[in-house]
């Protein structure tokens, strides 16, 4: 079966423009004459699909589209209800967002997850600039409050002082808008040296970012999937995780990784510690992060689900 989809892009259209865009979609829907129209994100761009009238219409729900946009008002809410009333089928990146989506709507939530490219995220001896025998732990995550790189760091200083013995490192790869704040912090208590903000780098330098690393560690304070534990996960390596929102569903807790709960500076410098100290736990916990990434959150895989959702609606 042949068909094409029409899909918006958050970089092509400024939110406070988009309902002046409606009348142009419209013009453009019927010169492009898609089988489906599919909004990935359920608020602004969703809206424009809905105000579009076109059928079969998609939504994907991503994140903070019903984690956050709803909570600020009763006209969010209003929005949700209507985009999904418009939508032949919904599509959630995770399960753990579904209660949220069930919030707005009755319709079935059809789970197609992200998925992750496993000939560019694979394990490979990657160079670093730091001393053999360092053991690095570190994480890649945009420099944002939702993401706990504050308690990231907070939780390195402490194994730091437990373990003055040890040769420790924490590289931080990603920018955002705290990134002053977070070296201030790390020169507050005294680690700079020892931290390394490496700043943003091109998709195509990640996957050797993630091979530096002897252990990956997200204590994200919110997150609806956690593509970037898949990510180091593929690369082989063991993660900490916070018990929060959609990392918990791609951590199996004591097998490809350790989970903790959120905000919980001693339950995470545990478990940082426990894997630091094992090295045949930690290798064993990203070889079967590997096989868990390859057998759930393969891209090709991925790309199949959403196909299959677009074959059903076109029957």
């Amino acid at each position: 079966m042949r068909f094409q989809t029409g899909i918006f892009s958050s970089r092509l259209i400024a939110k406070s423009l988009f309902l002046k865009l409606v009348p142009h979609l419209k013009k453009v829907i019927r010169q492009f004459n898609p089988d489906i129209v599919h909004a990935h994100y359920a608020t602004s761009y969703g809206m424009l699909g809905a105000l579009a009238g076109f059928h079969p219409f998609v939504i994907s729900v991503w994140g903070s589209d019903v984690l956050q946009f709803p909570k600020h008002s009763l006209v969010g809410k209003l929005i949700l209800h209507y985009n999904f009333k418009r939508a032949d089928a919904i599509c959630s990146t995770s399960l753990s967002m579904i209660p949220e989506i069930q919030r707005y709507t009755r319709k079935n939530i059809l789970v197609v997850p992200f998925g992750i490219d496993l000939q560019l995220f694979h394990p490979f001896q990657a160079a670093n600039p730091f001393t053999p025998g360092t053991f690095i732990i570190g994480t890649i995550k945009a420099l944002e409050p939702e993401y706990g790189i504050d308690l990231l760091i907070r939780t390195f200083h402490a194994v730091k002082q437990t373990h003055p013995e040890k040769h420790l490192k924490l590289l931080i790869v990603g920018g955002g808008r705290l990134e002053s704040e977070l070296k201030n912090l790390a020169i507050s208590i005294g680690i700079s040296e020892d931290v390394v903000f490496q700043g943003k780098v091109p998709h195509h330098e990640v996957p050797m970012y993630y091979n530096m690393l002897d252990l990956f560690v997200a204590l994200s304070r919110t997150e609806s999937f956690g593509v970037s534990v898949l990510e180091a996960a593929a690369c082989e390596k063991p993660v900490v995780v916070s018990d929060v929102g959609g990392l918990p569903e791609v951590v199996e807790n004591g097998v490809t990784g350790l989970v903790v709960p959120d905000n919980d500076l001693e339950a995470a410098v545990q478990a940082v510690e426990s894997l630091m100290k094992n090295n045949d736990k930690a290798r064993e916990m990203g070889q079967q992060g590997r096989i868990r990434v390859e057998a759930q959150y393969n891209w090709t895989d991925s790309v199949k689900r959403m196909t299959n959702v677009y074959q059903q609606l076109l029957r």
